[in-house]
Formats: structure tokens, sequence, C-alpha cells
């Protein structure tokens, strides 16, 4: 409770200095300066278990204070700065594939198919281009974009700041649909993203709701409470869904920030089974168990069944950790200052870490294949990362 009452004094600090309805990410406390808000924990010592080495290393600009998330599609690894460079690199050798501008500067990272590569910027546009880096079309999608956009069959999906969806024809760029929710009036600035699974699109929200979407038309198929505000002032009724859920063998599963994380069916949207633990920078799953980051950055394992506590790692407490990739037999997180940690996925125990180039690692890691994953820094490196 402390420790929540002490980030309600930050984010009131920033929502007061920032004069605007949108509390400030926490992680811009931490990433923006440098030093985090909080003291964090010393690296733990440890005997490694496994060993992590650089497969291949590529740049691209800085993030500044935005998170933008890398993404593979098929053999390319793309990446984007909050300059406006969007670049390509060959999954296998780092190789540069493409290296072109959208322009002007981007704000929540990129989508990319075969045919298409789609990003989004801080002035509401989304613009898609071909792999070579020809705009094929721009549009304004009334909002600031803060999470990168999902490419679907014919769809490009994107999401704006205030939380509205809309759906446009990969093509033409001509808008299929849009969805809205009313939002309460303080919620967290984050760059919760959305998931495109089976035809519905699943996308949390500011006030503690999970919304699953037809992607065919954006009717509501189900909506859902992650969490109910408590609390006596407005700052701790805050309790907004600030990731993306993770959509896995029929359940839909997402946590919410002064909130709760829960398990829905997925095509129903009731309720499998719910756990009183927080989190800022959310989840991840594999075949038995969610991992969840809480805010005080324990990584804890749940059974994906009942949401029995399975095991916590708390030893990286105010490292500002990354949502978990669930990776074979690990689970992996990075840190404020660019390390990456490697969880046994049994215990929870520490088996392998390595650093980077010293600046955040804000967005999680992404897998490559079954031996290698790929994270990108704030300083504009890209490392993908091979475990032996």
């Amino acid at each position: 409770m402390m420790h929540r009452r002490a980030a309600a004094r930050l984010l009131l600090l920033t929502a007061v200095v920032g004069g605007c309805s949108a509390v400030s990410r926490t992680y811009d406390s931490w990433f923006g300066s440098p030093k985090p808000a909080v003291k964090p924990a010393e690296l733990p010592v440890f005997k490694p278990q496994v060993n992590v080495s650089v497969a291949w290393q590529g740049t691209v600009g800085p993030a500044d204070k935005t998170v933008l998330f890398p993404l593979v599609a098929g053999n390319a690894v793309w990446t984007a700065a909050a300059n406006g460079q969007i670049a390509a690199f060959n999954a296998a050798n780092g190789a540069s594939t493409a290296r072109f501008s959208a322009g002007q500067p981007i704000s929540g990272g990129v989508a990319a198919s075969g045919t298409a590569v789609a990003v989004g910027t801080a002035r509401g546009e989304l613009a898609v281009f071909d792999p070579s880096g020809k705009q094929l079309w721009k549009t304004q999608a009334a909002g600031e974009l803060l999470a990168p956009p999902v490419i679907e069959g014919d769809l490009v999906v994107a999401r704006v700041g205030d939380g509205a969806i809309h759906a446009f024809d990969l093509a033409s760029g001509k808008r299929r649909w849009a969805f809205q929710r009313s939002a309460p009036s303080l919620s967290v600035r984050s760059n919760a993203g959305i998931v495109v699974s089976r035809g519905s699109v699943y996308a949390g929200f500011p006030g503690g709701r999970l919304v699953a979407m037809s992607s065919v038309g954006g009717s509501v198929l189900w909506d859902s409470v992650v969490a109910l505000p408590k609390g006596t002032t407005e700052l701790e009724r805050v309790a907004d869904v600030t990731s993306p859920p993770v959509v896995d063998d029929g359940r839909a599963c997402a946590a919410a920030y002064q909130g709760r994380t829960v398990c829905f069916d997925a095509s129903r949207g009731t309720a499998i089974w719910a756990r009183d633990i927080s989190s800022f920078s959310g989840i991840g799953a594999d075949f038995r168990n969610i991992y969840v980051t809480d805010d005080k950055n324990a990584v804890l394992a749940l059974d994906k069944s009942s949401g029995a506590s399975v095991w916590k790692q708390d030893k990286l407490f105010g490292r500002a950790l990354t949502r978990p990739l669930a990776f074979g037999r690990y689970v992996i997180v990075g840190d404020y200052q660019g390390f990456v940690h490697l969880l046994s996925r049994d215990d929870g125990a520490f088996v392998g870490r390595i650093a980077t180039d010293g600046s955040a690692i804000a967005a999680p890691p992404v897998a490559l294949d079954i031996s290698s994953f790929v994270v990108q820094t704030r300083n504009g490196g890209v490392f993908a990362l091979r475990t032996e």
C-alpha cells in the first residue's frame, strides 16, 4: 500500500506539472532521467546456468521518451525511431534489408506484413508504406498513436491515445470501422496496444475494462471488468489496463495498474480466475503459466488454469522491468540499465544475464526462433541474443 501511495504522489506531481488530464507514464520518471524514481535493487549475484551471447547487433535512431516496439515479421525484424526512421534487419544475420524515413516523428512502433509497413505518429497520423519505403497512403486517426498498429489480413488496426480503435483497409486506407469507449477524467498515459486473434480485436481500457470486438465490423462481442476503481482520491481510483492482453489457449488475460490480473474465456468474456496483482508493464504466457511483472517489479508466475501462485522473483525491485517474454525454459525481462535477465521457467531463479548498450529496454523482448530473441534499447540499439 505504501508503494502504491508513493506512486500516486509521483503521478500527481507529473499531472500537475504537465497540466493535462492524462497522467504521464510511470516509466517516464525512470527512463527520462539518469536514475529511477526509486532506488533500484543491486544486480543479484548468481552462477549462470545458460550462456547468452549477441548473435547480431544493429542500430536505429533513439526512442527518446517514447516506447517503440520491435516487430518480427517473417524473416525480418522491423524497428522504428522517434525521429521517424524505420529500419529492417534480416532475422538470421542482422543484415540491413530496409531503411527509410516516415517523414515525421513516430510515437508507437511499427507493424509489418509481406506487402506493407505501418507506423503511427504523435500527430495522430497512420502512415503505410511498401517494404522499400514508398508511401502507399496516410490518414488522420484523430489522436496520438502511442502503441504500434496491427496488420491483420486486409486490415490495419490502430489505437489512439484516448482509447479509440480504428480499422482501415490495408490497400486503400479507407476507414472500415471505429470503436470509442468513454474514459475516466484521469488515466495513465500508456502504450496499451491491441491484439487481433481469430477474427476478434482485444483491447484494454482506462477504468479497468477489457473489450473484445469483431474485426469485421467493430461490433462489441463482450466487455468485461479487469479491475474496479478503489480509494477515496481520483488518483487512488485510477485502475487502467496499460498493456496489451494475452490471448492464448481460449483465454484472454489482462492486468490493470492499481487493479487485478484476470483471465477470461476468450469467446464469452466470463472470468475464469482473478488475482489482486497490479501491473503497469503487463503479462506474458506459455502453455502452462501466466507471467506478470507487477508494479513493484517482481516477476510472478501464475498457473494458467487456476491463477494459483507458482513462484515469485522479487530481487529486481525498482529496475523498471519490461513485460515478461516466455521463451522455452526461460522467462525474460529487460531493465532500465539495458540488462536482460533470464529466469528459470520452473522456479524463477536467475539463470542468465547479458548487458546491451547501457540504455533502458522499455519494450518487451520478442522471440526470433527457438534459441534467439531481440530487444531494442532507448538509445536505438537492436540486439539479437542467442541462448546456448
